[in-house]
C-alpha cells in the first residue's frame, strides 16, 4: 500500500527504516476497540506497526509511514509537521495518530458557529468513515479533545504575530478589543487632545450569564491551562486570590423580584462556577480583554464585577477619558460604586 516517507523528499530514508519498538510500547491496550478479526476488512489497521491513524474530515484512515532515522534528524512528531503533509501529531512522543489542519479548523468552526460538541463532531466523522459500523472505526476522541485545544492557541500565537522567540504574551494579549473605541496611542493620537472630551468617553455595559455554569473538576491538578488570563477571561491565581481577601457582604434587593439579585446567593453544589460575567463596549458590544470573571453564588457578588470594572478600564484607557458604565442591576450595583 502507500507509504509516506519522511525527511528526503519522499524518497526511502538511506539509513533504512526505524524500530518501531519504543512506539508500540506507548500504544495502551485499551484503545485497541475491537479484536482485529471481527471488524471489516476495510476497517482493519494494517498489519504493519509503522501505520498511523489519520483523522480528516472525509474519515478516519490508516496510512503506512516511515520517518527520517539519519544521525540529527528532527524527531518523529516535529518531521509529521513539516513535511508539508499539514499533519498535526496527537502527542510529541512516538505519535501513532495525526490530525489534518483541515480538520481540526472545520471542527473549530462548527464548534462557534453550530455549537457542535467535540463528542458530536468525532461521532459523525465515525459515520462519515463507515456509516454502518461507525462504532468499529477507531475512538481518537480524547485526543481531538487535547490537540483542538492546542491548535486554537496555536491559531491565536499565530494572529498576534507570536513565534518561538516571543516573550510570553501579556495579559489579554492573545485578543482583539473593539477597533472603533477611542483608545490612545492607537485610533487616538495622544498629543494636543483634549481626550476629557465627551468624545472620547469609553462606554461600558456590563452583563452576566448565569446559565455558563462550569462543573466541579474530578482531578482539579491535572488541569492545564494554556492561555491563562491571555484572552478574557482574567488570570486565575491573582483572582482567587483577591476572592479570598475580600470581604463579601450581603446586601438585600430593594428591587421588586429582580431574578438576577435574589437568585445571587443560592447555593450550588458541585459547581465550581455558577456563571460568567464582564465587560463590553457599549457602543458595538465587542468584549474587553482580560475583563470576564466567573461567579461562585450568583451576579449580586459586587466585588467580582469590580475586578472585572477596574481590569476593563486599564485596558487601554487614558486616566483623563470619562467612563460610563450600564449595567441592567445599577439599582442596586452603584450605590457603593
Amino acid at each position: 500500500g502507500l507509504v509516506l516517507h519522511l525527511g528526503h523528499a519522499g524518497a526511502p530514508c538511506p539509513a533504512g527504516e526505524g524500530s518501531w519498538e519504543d512506539a508500540a510500547s506507548h500504544v495502551d491496550d485499551e484503545w485497541e476497540d475491537i479484536e482485529e478479526s471481527q471488524q471489516p476488512a476495510h476497517l482493519n489497521p494494517p498489519d504493519d506497526r509503522n501505520y498511523l491513524t489519520v483523522v480528516d474530515t472525509g474519515g478516519v484512515h490508516f496510512c503506512n509511514v516511515q520517518y527520517c532515522n539519519c544521525p540529527g534528524s528532527e524527531d518523529s512528531h516535529l518531521q509529521l509537521t513539516m513535511a508539508s503533509l499539514f499533519l498535526f501529531p496527537a502527542m510529541t512522543k512516538a505519535p501513532r495518530t495525526a490530525f489534518t489542519f483541515q480538520v481540526l479548523d472545520n471542527f473549530i468552526r462548527d464548534n462557534v458557529e453550530c455549537g457542535t460538541s467535540a463528542m458530536n463532531y468525532y461521532s459523525k466523522l465515525q459515520r462519515v468513515t463507515s456509516s454502518v459500523f461507525p462504532h468499529l472505526v477507531p475512538n481518537r476522541y480524547r485526543e481531538l479533545l487535547r490537540v483542538s485545544r492546542m491548535w486554537r492557541l496555536l491559531k491565536l500565537l499565530k494572529w498576534q504575530g507570536f513565534h518561538q522567540q516571543s516573550p510570553d504574551p501579556w495579559a489579554g494579549e492573545l485578543v482583539l478589543f473593539c477597533p472603533a473605541c477611542p483608545q490612545p496611542g492607537i485610533n487616538v493620537p495622544d498629543q494636543d487632545i483634549a481626550l476629557s472630551d465627551w468624545r472620547f468617553a469609553r462606554t461600558f455595559v456590563m452583563d452576566s450569564n448565569l446559565k455558563a455554569e462550569h462543573m466541579l473538576p474530578k482531578n482539579a491538578a491535572e488541569e492545564v491551562w494554556l492561555m491563562d488570563g491571555n484572552g478574557f477571561m482574567v488570570t486565575s491565581a491573582p483572582y482567587k486570590e483577591y476572592l479570598t481577601g475580600t470581604v463579601n457582604r450581603i446586601e438585600k434587593s430593594d428591587c421588586n423580584n429582580h431574578r438576577a439579585v435574589n437568585q445571587a446567593n443560592a447555593q450550588r453544589n458541585k459547581l465550581e462556577s455558577t456563571g460568567i460575567g464582564g465587560c463590553a463596549c457599549a457602543r458595538h458590544g465587542c468584549f474587553v480583554p482580560h475583563a470576564m470573571v466567573d461567579f461562585q453564588k450568583g451576579e449580586h457578588r459586587q466585588v467580582n464585577m469590580d475586578y472585572a470594572l477596574v481590569h476593563a478600564m486599564h485596558h487601554g484607557l487614558d486616566p483623563q477619558q470619562p467612563v460610563i458604565t450600564f449595567y441592567d442591576i445599577n439599582c442596586q450595583y452603584s450605590k457603593n460604586l
